[in-house]
């Protein structure tokens, strides 16, 4: 369950998810411009999008949840900025993502039909 009234931020670019604490609090620094133990979730996606993580300070320390999907893609939320590196997004829309609301299959290669 999301803490509510926290702030969420989605990072646009691609991490690698075996990344440690310390080096996805950089990215954090970096691409988002917030400090990780800030109290916020940051969300960060593999570069298939099949798997995420999310980075949270929980008060104690810092933890860090992944998902990978068994099929499928995560569809990134469209920033205003076309050069933005992140996205504040609200609760709903990570509850969404997290639920697999908002998941964006491969496509499929269209079956060919035999003629008769």
């Amino acid at each position: 369950m999301i803490p509510h009234g926290v702030e969420v931020y989605v990072g646009l670019e691609p991490v690698e998810l075996r990344w440690s604490f310390d080096r996805l609090a950089g990215v954090v620094r970096e691409r988002v411009g917030r400090e990780a133990r800030g109290g916020a979730l940051f969300v960060f996606f593999g570069r298939r999008r099949d798997a995420l993580a999310i980075a949270f300070f929980d008060g104690t320390g810092m933890c860090l949840f992944s998902k990978r999907l068994d099929r499928g893609t995560f569809r990134l939320p469209e920033p205003a900025d076309p050069t933005a590196t992140s996205i504040a997004v609200d609760e709903r829309t990570l509850d969404d993502l997290l639920d697999g609301i908002d998941v964006e299959e491969r496509p499929r290669p269209a079956r060919r039909r035999r003629m008769h």
